[in-house]
């Protein structure tokens, strides 16, 4: 028979998720219908656009699924208390809708993807080489099967998840451990090569062989950033306001300065390697990135992506406040899609002639933003918001009441 649960409460989702729902879809579906004139008067621009907006997001979902298997193996009350949060992020509804909005990509191929071009590919030795891997038939497949894989490691970890509130049962437990050890395995392999097909693919000539593991370091942040953002306006609400505590967020921004420091470590692995190498076949990307105005984004990179949100992370009193903390993890989600503009925008023509923002840069990612975040809160508000009968959450509010 299943234990009680920990705290004898209520908790079901606040009523602040239903409002976060409903404004997401107004604004998200708004700004779809914005995209679409985008679309009829330049759909080049709103397939690039498009294309860092969808980056933005996937990463976030697929962040929080990474970081929900690590806590399955390897325990914690920080994981307990934000688990609901990253299984609605990572849940089936969630990802089945962006696979859904992948669409828009898939009929851009031609605007975005310079090896889709076949009369291009015939003189073009390097393209060449790599038709048989870059050629649109196999792209398409390799994307159904990525989407395939996170939708079925989605599936079962959610499908074990609902069986643990009913029987709290060890061996659930176990089972999502089991999971989650051949599932980081197949995260990793799977983003790898997506970074690789979505964005490396858009400069066909250059490669990185660290290009997918910096791609998993920025979704880490990703997640972590939206992660504190969430908790941060639950903790505000019952039932969250009686579980979330201080030692909480402070676990949530240590490991929020662990991401911002492994991205860092794998930015400037990658940057070091290919500088010094100097190849001719690999350097005129940096080139490119680091002079002109591309030289101010990857300054403001540095600075704000990694200098500024690594000092003000050492700071224990602000990992402990939940408002400040929401702060600087707002401000380093912002630093990521600056991050993924670096890395696309400067793939097409029209930036050899400088940085041009256009209003579908920020109408895409916003547009993709809002339907993501009313799929997340609708998932979100269909369970209780904490693992009730997972047998380490009482031990977990009890090591924290201890400490106070």
């Amino acid at each position: 028979m299943s234990a009680l649960p920990p705290v004898a409460m209520d908790f079901s989702a606040p009523p602040v998720l239903e409002r976060v729902q409903q404004r997401s879809l107004i604004l998200g579906a708004a700004l779809l219908l914005v995209c679409a004139v985008g679309w009829r008067m330049d759909s080049a621009q709103f397939f690039r656009s498009w294309l860092v907006g969808y980056v933005l997001w996937i990463g976030v979902s697929l962040g929080c699924m990474a970081i929900l298997m690590l806590q399955h193996l390897s325990g914690g009350g920080w994981g307990l208390v934000i688990r609901r949060v990253l299984e609605a992020a990572s849940s089936t509804r969630v990802l089945a809708l962006m696979a859904v909005l992948f669409l828009p990509i898939l009929a851009g191929m031609d605007r975005l993807y310079l090896w889709t071009d076949v009369a291009r590919v015939a003189g073009d030795h390097v393209l060449e080489h790599k038709a048989p891997y870059l050629n649109s038939g196999f792209f398409l497949a390799r994307t159904a099967f990525y989407f395939l894989i996170w939708l079925g490691l989605a599936h079962l970890l959610f499908r074990s998840s609902a069986e643990q509130d009913v029987t709290g049962e060890a061996r659930v437990r176990a089972r999502l451990q089991f999971l989650s050890a051949p599932g980081l395995l197949l995260y990793g392999l799977t983003v790898t090569f997506a970074s690789v097909d979505w964005v490396m693919s858009l400069d066909p000539h250059w490669f990185s062989t660290i290009y997918g593991i910096l791609f998993m370091g920025g979704q880490g942040v990703s997640a972590m950033c939206f992660v504190i953002g969430i908790s941060v306006l639950l903790v505000q609400h019952q039932p969250m306001s009686a579980v979330i505590r201080p030692t909480h967020i402070h676990d949530l921004g240590k490991l929020l300065l662990a991401f911002v420091m492994l991205w860092a470590y794998f930015a400037f692995s990658q940057f070091l390697i290919i500088w010094s190498g100097n190849l001719p076949d690999e350097i005129p990307w940096y080139l490119h990135r680091l002079h002109g105005p591309w030289q101010v984004i990857a300054l403001a990179l540095v600075l704000f992506h990694f200098a500024l949100p690594f000092l003000v992370l050492l700071s224990r009193d602000l990992k402990r406040h939940a408002r400040k903390l929401a702060v600087v993890a707002v401000a380093v989600l912002a630093m990521r899609f600056v991050d993924l503009y670096w890395l696309v925008m400067p793939n097409f023509p029209e930036a050899a002639h400088g940085i041009r923002v256009h209003w579908l840069d920020l109408a895409a990612p916003v547009a993709i933003g809002g339907i993501w975040m009313a799929a997340f809160a609708w998932h979100l508000r269909g369970r209780p918001l904490v693992p009730l009968f997972d047998p380490r959450l009482k031990q977990a509010l009890e090591q924290d009441d201890a400490a106070h």
